[in-house]
């Protein structure tokens, strides 16, 4: 059996630039690969360019929901760097609240960028590692990506669609020697948890309490191991998996559990917003 490695493989990074994006990059080329780093700002492209080691790393200024640009970053990257043997879907944004509260426009972004985002760079290489007959399409969804999770109405659907693409992608491509891995991440350390936090409804932010809170790096270490041990879902940390298995267990029974969480969460809720105006009166 081939030994599993990444040393010499050309690996390209949507969402480059910070969070589990930018620990991936960094993992892969400690390993000895050479980098193509995608993200829209080239000032955090810079900065994560300058973080990895290794020679042949590059940076491609892209906003991965704009269809025309990601094709015209690929032509680029096939001329500098080669096909990639490996794409990671990184990029996404997310942006919680109550459902009736939530602009139509943010519901339109984020699929843009979270799912088709991801389209967009498969369709743009995929052709290509079809004809080579190699390569590995590894996508990056969330534990909102398999869980309807209170508050994420956008943002949830749209990994969701991420879980369904990718599943159809792994059946159709594996004639082809193209492997694929889905990846769903709980709560991780990243600029974009900070950017939601002050927009989260009091109900999630108490419901993300009860789960754990992983940094980015070890998101990506856990990632690589286990798509070194072949495996197509991957659950880093303890509380997707438990979280997973129990979805698939107790099937429409999620419901009711997610049902009583959700219950408890707002009333301690009640209790907080009660307490604060009493403070404050």
């Amino acid at each position: 059996m081939k030994k599993f490695t990444v040393a010499g493989k050309t690996i390209l990074i949507t969402g480059g630039s910070s969070g589990i994006g930018l620990a991936l990059a960094q993992r892969v080329a400690r390993l000895g690969a050479k980098v193509a780093l995608v993200a829209r700002r080239e000032g955090l492209l810079q900065k994560a360019l300058a973080s990895l080691e290794g020679e042949g790393h590059r940076i491609y200024t892209c906003d991965v929901a704009d269809w025309q640009a990601v094709q015209q970053m690929a032509e680029t990257v096939n001329a500098e760097m080669g096909t990639p043997d490996w794409i990671i879907n990184s990029a996404g944004i997310t942006h919680p609240g109550y459902f009736w509260e939530l602009p139509i426009e943010k519901f339109h972004r984020l699929m843009e960028v979270n799912y088709y985002g991801t389209v967009h760079v498969c369709k743009a290489f995929v052709p290509n590692m079809m004809t080579r007959r190699s390569g590995r399409i590894v996508n990056i969804s969330s534990v909102a990506g398999f869980l309807g999770v209170f508050g994420y109405s956008a943002y949830s659907p749209s990994k969701f669609a991420v879980w369904g693409f990718t599943d159809t992608l792994r059946v159709e491509l594996q004639p082809y020697g193209i492997r694929t891995h889905i990846v769903f991440p709980p709560d991780t350390d990243t600029p974009q948890l900070h950017y939601e936090m002050p927009l989260k409804p009091p109900e999630t932010r108490i419901l993300a309490e009860t789960g754990g809170l992983l940094t980015a790096d070890q998101v990506a270490e856990e990632t690589l191991r286990l798509i070194r041990r072949g495996k197509y879902v991957i659950l880093p940390g303890s509380d997707p998996k438990w979280m997973w298995k129990a979805a698939h267990f107790l099937g429409c029974g999620t419901y009711k559990v997610m049902d009583i969480l959700v219950a408890r969460a707002r009333r301690k809720a009640r209790r907080e917003a009660e307490r604060q105006g009493g403070e404050s009166a």
